[in-house]
């Protein structure tokens, strides 16, 4: 008997130990990481000083590419919206475009963040060197896996495709791939990098072995704006968004100097690389420069100042505060950037390009990110893609210009190249045109993820999915918020715009590492909305 007890004491405490296990595992990563690499404390940033004075005679233009993550195309105030209902304005986002130009049909290079970037950096389809999904860790796409949801359609875990997954670092842009960063080296420019990398952590694939001279931010796809107890900062949780539970006990609030070891910043994260750089522009205001500042807001985890918290009483959902106040101070900082042109007296000579990696996500749990446009962050919809695209240069683009024709990430690195006078590559396909060349338009454009493929040709965009097993076929120049689906009265139309997919795709190398999950996405609620099965969705591979 007293043998039996001891066996059901153990059995109980190996039960508890299993149960306790499975409730605190989430956190392994982070202690894991913290193990492996220690956060040291801030440390001092000292930027490369130019020339004491400017040189004679004309120079090139600065370049300044802004890139914020996650932004819906109705999170600024361009367009007549803004953040709850225009809670939120932001006339210096605002100002890029009525000072310069705004692409009415502006377009991300992908519906997540890292092949947009990679579009960004290099001019091609990412898909043209395997480039194809969103870097993350094996543990992170396990944990979201297991931890499932409330769609009465299942999170697919490929976890047989473990085998293929390189080690997280090692998921970047190959280091034969030419970036804009490198093109502009050879014209002489000083270029710098600030903020989210997401495009490979290991030594040959950071920004400082792709061209850039220095960089400051994060290497992975994101960090903490500031430590969750800090009396200075507002958090907002999102209980129904397995993402944002990973994040918390596991994002580190720390950033990389070089190829320095991590050590935690200064203040919130938006305010930390603004500040560095208006140092960088201080200290380069005698010679060409280029800054890629990338910033990770408004991303999960949502931390905003109390500051700007307390400036919206008038938002009363609380997620939306927070979100409404991180581009509050966004918007501010990026004002403190074209003022900071201004001082220096470097305004006239410095393209400004602003933009988001893809339109807002669904799982914020915020309705109107995106607003007119149906979709989300994770979806070929035009809410997923259609981003702001803005640019500003004194004296060169007229203000208050407003193109209609269609632009996106891809062509950033000719219209860069060309402002700077430097040569694109031509030892490969290129994807990118010119902006400045009113004879370079883009008609045909390709987005892809896994079996998801879309085509936008003219104004017409085919979108074909295997999960669901179907095609949407809209005509934007009369519907472009994707209301009505033509594809069953355009049977011809729909045949020849798969043809031009699978053209496109033919002869394409496979993906450098595999998409571990796909989890379907509701195309007009988000994701804290309850399910109901009539509600279109599509599968995302990641």
């Amino acid at each position: 008997m007293k043998k039996l007890k001891w066996i059901a004491a153990l059995a109980l405490l190996a039960g508890l130990g299993y149960i306790g296990f499975q409730q605190y595992k989430i956190y392994l990563p982070g202690i894991i990481s913290e193990w492996r690499e220690p956060i040291a404390d801030n440390r001092p940033i000292a930027w490369s000083q130019g020339p004491a004075s400017a040189p004679q005679g004309k120079r090139p233009p600065n370049v300044i590419l802004i890139v914020v993550d996650d932004l819906g195309v109705n999170d600024i105030s361009l367009y007549g919206g803004g953040v709850a209902n225009g809670a939120v304005p932001t006339p210096n986002i605002d100002s890029i475009a009525k000072e310069g130009v705004s692409f009415a049909n502006g377009y991300a290079a992908n519906a997540t963040c890292s092949p947009s970037r990679a579009a960004l950096m290099t001019g091609r389809y990412p898909t043209r060197f395997g480039f194809e999904f969103t870097a993350v860790p094996a543990a992170f796409a396990s944990n979201l896996a297991h931890q499932g949801g409330n769609a009465p359609y299942p999170i697919i875990y490929h976890k047989e495709l473990n085998r293929d997954l390189p080690d997280y670092p090692d998921q970047g842009v190959p280091a034969d791939q030419i970036m804009i960063s490198e093109v502009l080296k050879k014209r002489g420019y000083h270029n710098i990098h600030i903020g989210k990398w997401h495009l490979g952590e290991s030594k040959p694939l950071r920004p400082t072995s792709q061209g850039f001279d220095e960089s400051l931010g994060l290497r992975a796809g994101g960090g903490m704006f500031l430590d969750p107890d800090n009396p200075g900062v507002v958090n907002a949780k999102l209980p129904w968004d397995p993402i944002d539970r990973f994040l918390w006990p596991n994002l580190p609030y720390a950033v990389y100097w070089g190829d320095s070891g991590r050590f935690r910043p200064k203040g919130h994260m938006t305010d930390y690389f603004t500040d560095n750089a208006l140092a960088a522009i201080e200290a380069n205001k005698n010679r060409p420069f280029f800054i890629y500042l990338a910033y990770n807001a408004p991303h999960t985890p949502l931390q905003a100042l109390k500051s700007d918290y307390d400036a919206l009483p008038q938002i009363k959902d609380h997620t939306q505060r927070v979100y409404g106040a991180m581009v509050r101070q966004l918007d501010r900082r990026i004002g403190d950037i074209l003022t900071k042109l201004k001082a220096t007296g470097l305004d006239q000579n410095t393209l400004v390009i602003f933009t988001s990696d893809n339109g807002g996500a669904w799982y914020t749990g915020i309705a109107d990110h995106n607003k007119p446009y149906r979709g989300y962050k994770g979806t070929f919809f035009e809410g997923g893609i259609r981003v702001p695209l803005l640019m500003r240069w004194p004296g060169t683009i007229p203000a208050g210009t407003t193109r209609p024709d269609v632009a996106q990430h891809l062509d950033m690195f000719a219209t860069i190249a060309a402002a700077a006078g430097a040569a694109v590559p031509d030892d490969r396909k290129m994807d990118s045109y010119n902006l400045f060349n009113p004879k370079e338009r883009r008609e045909i454009t390709f987005w892809r993820s896994g079996d998801y493929r879309v085509v936008r040709a003219g104004d017409w965009k085919l979108q074909v999915a295997k999960r669901p097993n179907k095609v949407w076929l809209y005509n934007l120049a009369i519907d472009p918020t994707e209301q009505r689906n033509l594809a069953a009265q355009e049977p011809e139309r729909v045949a020849m715009m798969r043809r031009m997919i699978e053209e496109q795709n033919a002869g394409l190398p496979k993906p450098l590492w595999p998409g571990l999950l796909e989890a379907p996405i509701r195309i007009d609620v988000p994701l804290n909305a309850p399910w109901r099965k009539d509600q279109e969705y599509v599968y995302w591979a990641n």
